[in-house]
């Protein structure tokens, strides 16, 4: 009976694991995925960020159809270990790479794109770490989750996915203009 229960609840912290420390997975559709992509303009002199990278699909997307170079960062080690898996095997881990851990104690700083679909609450944690590790210029892609007191430069109402640009949407909110899609 020891041994069930003990069963169980290593099994709901596999599960609620990533809850716990940022948000649960959720993957994004494809279509989002390239919507996201688009809004940031990635290219190839990008180095793209996808925090709680799940099973790679924004990482692989973006070295693959856009050609930029991209990290993942994820905390639950299957979904670190699929999407690595999947790079491999897709022949783009020259450009790609998943790092397993809390995104919060990771390095970002050589990111020029932020891509994200979290919780709100770990949103709001993230803007002092943004603030501190992101050169201004950088873009953050968020989907569903704003950043309060930050001013999208890009929305999507429809989708939900806003555009903050660093140096520009951290600051004063006068003068400006937001484009809508």
């Amino acid at each position: 009976m020891l041994l069930v229960i003990a069963l169980i609840g290593i099994f709901l912290i596999w599960i609620f694991w990533s809850s716990i420390i940022g948000a649960g997975f959720q993957p994004t559709s494809r279509k989002l995925v390239k919507q996201m992509l688009d809004m940031a303009e990635v290219g190839p002199d990008d180095i793209v960020y996808d925090l709680g990278s799940g099973d790679g699909r924004i990482v692989i997307n973006a070295v693959k159809k856009y050609n930029a170079k991209a990290v993942g960062l994820e905390a639950d080690p299957s979904r670190v270990f699929w999407s690595r898996l999947v790079i491999t095997l897709s022949g783009i881990g020259n450009r790609a790479k998943i790092i397993w851990g809390n995104f919060f104690n990771q390095d970002i700083s050589e990111a020029t794109v932020v891509t994200l679909f979290l919780s709100d609450t770990a949103n709001q944690k993230l803007k002092s770490k943004f603030i501190k590790e992101l050169k201004p210029g950088t873009k953050i892609v968020s989907y569903v989750w704003k950043f309060k007191g930050w001013q999208p430069v890009k929305v999507d109402e429809t989708e939900e996915i806003y555009l903050y640009v660093m140096g520009q949407s951290n600051l004063s909110l006068k003068n400006h203009n937001i484009r809508y899609y």
